[in-house]
């Protein structure tokens, strides 16, 4: 039992001592919007837009919200299969993992995935969920020049995130995994395989029917030309 105990205690300090050399990330906010000037995008606060919100956590980390030891385990779990695999990640970190790999680029490998990691839990321990899927939607690529849910949600369908349709967020959260191979101005048929995952995810997860997900896969998508 003491030699399990000790050996725990000693994982737990060095823990803290990795998170403790890993850099801060009080300046996120700021790193956020300099990806956004970079590309000519907008931000957008809180509140959050309801429908893109619930189908990003759906399809990129249904557990969000639960404790975030239990959520950073889990991801650093698929993330760590994913590498093992040599499949880069498929979107199984978590978000808050995806959102610093976004915010602090790092090498790949082992040394990659574990800076990822802990800068993820230090987002966790410092930002509101709120505010995390907030950087979040605003620092992603949707694909075609558009960086950040604003400029997504008008280019692709000249309306603000907050007033996007359930058939528009949901083809919208399918696209940061992979905006060029799901870009539905050339890869329609793709990429509405992906809004149907997505929809299957929020099924899964209670934020829709099964009836419901079908009628919005079905529901038109009054897609624009892009613009850039």
């Amino acid at each position: 039992m003491l030699p399990a105990l000790a050996l725990i205690i000693a994982f737990a300090i060095a823990g803290a001592g990795y998170e403790l050399s890993l850099p801060s990330v009080a300046n996120a906010p700021t790193r956020v919007a300099q990806i956004l000037s970079a590309h000519h995008g907008k931000t957008a606060g809180l509140p959050l837009p309801p429908k893109l919100a619930e189908a990003i956590v759906s399809v990129e980390d249904e557990h969000f919200y639960s404790n975030v030891f239990i959520n950073v385990a889990d991801g650093a779990g698929r993330a760590a299969i994913a590498a093992l695999k040599r499949r880069g990640d498929p979107g199984g970190s978590t978000i808050e993992q995806q959102l610093a790999k976004q915010l602090y680029p790092h090498g790949p490998g082992l040394a990659g995935m574990l800076s990822e990691i802990g800068l993820g839990v230090k987002l966790a321990l410092s930002y509101s969920k709120p505010a995390i899927l907030a950087m979040y939607l605003n620092a992603i690529y949707y694909g075609n020049g558009y960086w950040g849910d604003v400029a997504a949600a008008q280019g692709y369908f000249g309306v603000m995130p907050n007033q996007l349709t359930w058939a528009e967020a949901s083809m919208l959260a399918g696209l940061p995994q992979s905006p060029s191979a799901y870009d539905p101005l050339q890869h329609l048929t793709l990429a509405k395989q992906r809004q149907l995952h997505v929809l299957n995810q929020l099924v899964v997860n209670h934020v829709m029917t099964t009836s419901q997900a079908q009628a919005t896969y079905q529901a038109p998508l009054p897609l624009r030309h892009a613009s850039l």
